[in-house]
């Protein structure tokens, strides 16, 4: 009873066809990322377009992978919060049409805990619960209790900037590519993270579970362009660029495994799921592995293709539709958090 899962919540196309075994029978991505590079960022109106153009090809190519055909799909699940509504909608249409056309059950899924349920299908078998849920990517830096697959309570999270969208705006201001991750890693190899020192807002704050990323970009600004300074400043290369992406890196994940450490520490759980495109980042993984030795907890962190965006994380889909539900025709996104409907606020 293969299950079709639809993800177009920001900048990636993708689906997948997943079996009730949560064997992922295949899964198919397509990315924007040269569309958004001109403007170091995701252009909600460029995204939107771009799923409308590959939503179906995209679906095709997943059902041709996983050699089965579209009238071999027996229930549909879509990413329907949180994201870029131009987006989602594009992703809700095609699931809907599907559903109805084969007069299956479709589900809406909140993208966020998907994210930590891609762990679920790196280890192959449940979660222990309950455990401390990680996501952090380019729209989300949060931190969960969970007490299953749907059962979130949110106990603190980014102020500001996400760690990934801090990644990005550094990149830009060190004149580097887009996505700003993946190239601030690159660049930050051979580099001294403790060339400069800077800050780590709220990490040593214990009364907290919040991140803050604003104030540290903005002393990556002013080392690159010191308040005052006239005229365009050359963006730094070499060695210098190396420090400076290094320690930029290294601060964030300081900032992240800080809290981290904290959450496992308040509520006493014995597993740490981590998740989102943030988690794909070699430094952070090593750091979050390390705390787990150290608290002699179990860290569980999917593979770099399953912490980007995808559908395959769409298996959370079969949580839903096992415990008996059809959101059917009504189903509707609900953009612009990234707090699932299920969490609660701690």
């Amino acid at each position: 009873m293969p299950l079709l899962a639809i993800e177009t919540t920001c900048d990636e196309t993708a689906a997948a066809v997943i079996a009730r075994s949560r064997e992922v029978l295949s899964s198919v991505v397509a990315s924007q990322e040269h569309l958004h590079a001109r403007w170091r960022g995701v252009v909600p109106e460029v995204a939107s377009r771009a799923h409308v153009d590959r939503i179906v090809p995209v679906i095709d190519q997943a059902l041709d992978r996983s050699g089965l055909s579209i009238h071999d799909i027996e229930a549909v699940g879509v990413a329907v919060r949180p994201g870029l509504v131009g987006s989602l909608l594009v992703g809700l249409a095609a699931g809907k049409a599907i559903a109805a056309a084969r007069g299956v059950p479709i589900v809406g899924y909140d993208h966020v805990l998907a994210h930590l349920y891609a762990c679920r299908l790196a280890r192959g078998e449940a979660l222990e619960y309950p455990c401390v849920g990680l996501v952090a990517s380019g729209g989300h830096t949060s931190l969960f209790r969970m007490d299953g697959p749907l059962e979130a309570t949110r106990l603190g999270g980014t102020i500001d900037d996400a760690a990934g969208e801090a990644f990005d705006k550094a990149a830009s201001l060190l004149g580097l590519g887009y996505p700003g991750g993946p190239e601030i890693e690159k660049a930050a190899i051979g580099g001294d993270a403790q060339a400069h020192r800077f800050p780590r807002p709220l990490a040593a704050d214990r009364d907290r579970l919040d991140l803050s990323f604003s104030g540290l970009k903005t002393s990556l600004r002013y080392r690159v362009r010191p308040p005052g300074a006239s005229g365009e400043r050359p963006c730094p290369s070499g060695a210098g660029l190396a420090d400076l992406a290094a320690s930029f890196q290294r601060a964030v994940v300081d900032s992240i495994v800080a809290k981290v450490d904290l959450a496992l520490e308040k509520t006493g759980c014995t597993t740490l799921a981590a998740g989102g495109g943030v988690a794909a980042n070699t430094a952070l993984r090593e750091a979050l592995t390390a705390v787990g030795s150290r608290r002699r907890v179990q860290v569980v962190i999917p593979p770099r293709a399953l912490c980007t965006d995808n559908a395959a994380m769409g298996a959370i889909a079969w949580e839903l539709l096992e415990g008996g539900h059809d959101d059917g025709a009504m189903l509707d996104v609900t953009p612009g958090t990234d707090r699932s409907a299920a969490a609660r606020r701690a």
